[in-house]
C-alpha cells in the first residue's frame, strides 16, 4: 500500500506561507557554500536532507550514494511548504545541505529568496531544461502528471471532461473531487494561473470552488470513484498505477484521462532538487544532488514502487507508465509557479 501522504496545508499552514513570503521579501542571501576542509574523509562528512518527497524515495537515495561515497547522509522529513519556509526562516544558520521537494513551487519559493547555489554544470546537463529552474539553481528529480481519475460504469469516455477548464462548467457540479488542502492541487492550480493568466485562473478557480466536492488526500478521491461515491477526481497519476500494483482493491472500477493537447490538465509536476548556498558541504551536495539525478540515482527511482517519472540522465520511466513522451504536457516555466500566491487564491475563494 501506499504510504500516507505528509504534505497536506491546512489554513493556517497556508498563512504561514504566505506571512514569511512578506516578511523574507528582503532577505539576503546567503553566503556561498564553504568546501569541507582538504583531508577530511567521506566517513566523516554527514549531509543533512531536507525531504519532502516520498520518504521511501529519498531514504533509497540516500542510502545508495552513502553505499557509493561514504558520505553519510542525516534525512529529516517534512511537507514541500514546511520545509520551504522553515529554509527561509533559518536562513544563511540552515543545517541543510539539499532540500528536496514533491512539487516545484516550493522550491520556486526557496530560489526567490536566494538560497540555492548554481547547480554545477555536469548536473544541469544529465536534466533537460523543461524540468528544472530557469535560473540554473535546482533541478528535476522526478515528476508526476495530473489526470483524472473515473468511474467507467458512470462515465463513458464521450463524457469526460475534454479540458480542465472544463470542470468549472456548471454541467459538472458535484461530479468530481479534488483535494485543495494538498500541495499537490496547489500546483496544478498553480499551472493553470501561469498557462492561462490571472483573470481566466481566477474565473476557473471559483468555478472549481463552487462544483468540486472535497476530499483529503489523492488517496481518498480514487477511493470514493472507485466507490462510485462520486463519478471522478482530479489527481496525479502514481497513485493509481501504485493501487493497481499492489491488487487494484482501490482503483479496479476507474480509468484514467490523460488530457493531453498541452491542456493545463496535463501539466507535468516536477520534483526539484537543490543545494543550499548556506551548505558547509558544498562539494559534497552538490555530488549527492548529481547522484539522484544521474544514471543510477535516476534508475532507483525507475525500478522502485514509487512510480513516478524519472527525468534525468536518459533513464526511462518504469514501463508501466504512460510514456513520458505521450502526456504532451503544456510548456511551463517550472520556477514561476508561485505557491504563496496560489494559497492566497484559494483562500480568497474559500477553498483554503
Amino acid at each position: 500500500m501506499r504510504p500516507a501522504r505528509r504534505h497536506l496545508l491546512t489554513a493556517a499552514v497556508a498563512a504561514a506561507v504566505l506571512s514569511l513570503a512578506a516578511c523574507g521579501s528582503g532577505a539576503t542571501p546567503a553566503a556561498a557554500p564553504s568546501s569541507t576542509p582538504a583531508g577530511t574523509r567521506a566517513a566523516d562528512t554527514t549531509l543533512v536532507l531536507y525531504n519532502a518527497q516520498h520518504e521511501e524515495v529519498g531514504k533509497a537515495w540516500a542510502d545508495a550514494f552513502t553505499a557509493k561515497t561514504g558520505v553519510k547522509v542525516d534525512i529529516r522529513k517534512g511537507s514541500d511548504f514546511d520545509l520551504a519556509n522553515q529554509i527561509i526562516a533559518e536562513g544563511a544558520a540552515s543545517p541543510a545541505d539539499v532540500f528536496i521537494t514533491e512539487n516545484s513551487p516550493a522550491m520556486s519559493l526557496v530560489s526567490s529568496r536566494g538560497l540555492f547555489a548554481p547547480v554545477d554544470a555536469a548536473t544541469k546537463a544529465q536534466v533537460p531544461a523543461q524540468y528544472s529552474s530557469s535560473k540554473g539553481d535546482w533541478v528535476g528529480v522526478a515528476a508526476r502528471s495530473t489526470v483524472f481519475v473515473y468511474n467507467s460504469a458512470t462515465l463513458t469516455e464521450a463524457q469526460l471532461p475534454k479540458s480542465i477548464m472544463d470542470l468549472a462548467k456548471p454541467e459538472w457540479k458535484d461530479r468530481f473531487g479534488i483535494s485543495p488542502s494538498g500541495a499537490d492541487f496547489q500546483a496544478i492550480v498553480s499551472a493553470v494561473y501561469l498557462t492561462q493568466g490571472d483573470a481566466a485562473g481566477a474565473a476557473w478557480l471559483q468555478g472549481i470552488k463552487a462544483n468540486a466536492k472535497i476530499y483529503r488526500g489523492n488517496s481518498t478521491i480514487m477511493k470514493a470513484a472507485n466507490a462510485g461515491e462520486v463519478p471522478g477526481g482530479v489527481i496525479y497519476h502514481y497513485y493509481w498505477y501504485g493501487d493497481q500494483a499492489d491488487g487494484g482493491a482501490n482503483s479496479k472500477a476507474t480509468k484514467l484521462e490523460f488530457f493531453g493537447n498541452q491542456d493545463p490538465g496535463a501539466f507535468l509536476s516536477v520534483s526539484g532538487g537543490g543545494v543550499l548556498a548556506s551548505s558547509k558541504h558544498g562539494a559534497q551536495a552538490q555530488q549527492f544532488l548529481a547522484f539522484m539525478t544521474g544514471a543510477e540515482g535516476q534508475k532507483i527511482l525507475s525500478d522502485g514502487k514509487a512510480l513516478e517519472y524519472s527525468v534525468g540522465a536518459g533513464v526511462a520511466p518504469n514501463k508501466a507508465l504512460k510514456p513520458l513522451a505521450e502526456l504532451q504536457a503544456p510548456t511551463v516555466d517550472i520556477n514561476a509557479l508561485n505557491g504563496p500566491k496560489i494559497v492566497a487564491e484559494m483562500q480568497r475563494v474559500g477553498l483554503l
